[in-house]
């Protein structure tokens, strides 16, 4: 059985058709990329995926369980986590802080635990901060737990970010441009990472990216999606030499990006 299992998905924002009756699946284990043009309707994708917005039609599927309707607070709980292209972390916060956030909805207390400062709470957020740490130098930031998330580095904030979605022990993580905004030595570096961290958590990872160097060299599947609609699937190498997706995608640039 698929990990998730996308079927028919779509949706309309007026007269507008973002997505239109897509169909998806990915293995436990797969690294699976989605490519198109900008306003192909990768992101309406990832945002009905991840709760954020609720499908017009089709269904969700993940790990068995339909998730068409669900918060993005519930589809967190299930271990399904997400990063953004526009980096989205608590600028003000800690970069150990902003791990523990993604924590949050793992620290079993109640609501009496936080009006006491009980015992039990205090102990579950001894163990969270020491979680954090350890993602932290999993992420090459080690060192750096007091320093405010917005003053690193761009790409130390990629990885920071990366850091929190792997707070939640995720079955799924949705990358959404890992790579924008880095340099071809930082993206080759954030090739090998993302290969470890499949590796090492063994989950699934579904990512949006332009860089095709990045894609055909990290993915085990890729679909393409122009203008809502899923116009091929495959192997890196199917997709490389598929003809339509040259033309409504790469163009004349094909041999200089995917070569």
């Amino acid at each position: 059985m698929s990990l998730l299992e996308i079927k028919g998905l779509s949706k309309h924002f007026g007269g507008l058709i973002a997505v239109d009756a897509v169909d998806l699946e990915i293995e436990k284990g797969q690294i699976v990329s989605v490519i198109g043009p900008n306003g192909a309707g990768k992101t309406t994708f990832f945002n009905m995926i991840s709760g954020l917005y609720v499908p017009d039609g089709g269904d969700i599927i993940f790990d068995g369980k339909k998730i068409n309707k669900l918060t993005p607070e519930k589809v967190a709980s299930l271990r399904i986590s997400r990063t953004f292209q526009n980096i989205r972390l608590f600028p003000e916060m800690l970069t150990v802080e902003n791990i523990m956030v993604g924590m949050n909805i793992n620290i079993p207390y109640k609501i009496t635990d936080v009006i006491f400062k009980t015992k039990r709470l205090k102990s579950e957020e001894g163990k969270a901060y020491s979680e954090a740490l350890k993602l932290l130098e999993y992420v090459g930031l080690k060192g750096k737990e007091q320093e405010l998330a917005k003053s690193l580095p761009y790409g130390d904030q990629r990885r920071l970010e990366i850091a929190r979605a792997l707070a939640i022990k995720p079955k799924l993580i949705l990358l959404d441009e890992p790579a924008a905004g880095l340099n071809p030595k930082e993206t080759e570096e954030m090739k090998h990472f993302i290969l470890k961290v499949r590796e090492d958590f063994g989950c699934s990872i579904l990512l949006i990216e332009h860089d095709m160097k990045l894609v055909m060299g990290l993915s085990d599947k890729i679909a393409v999606i122009n203008y809502g609609v899923k116009i091929a699937e495959g192997k890196p190498e199917a997709i490389k030499n598929n003809k339509e997706v040259i033309k409504a995608y790469l163009g004349e640039e094909k041999e200089e990006v995917i070569a």
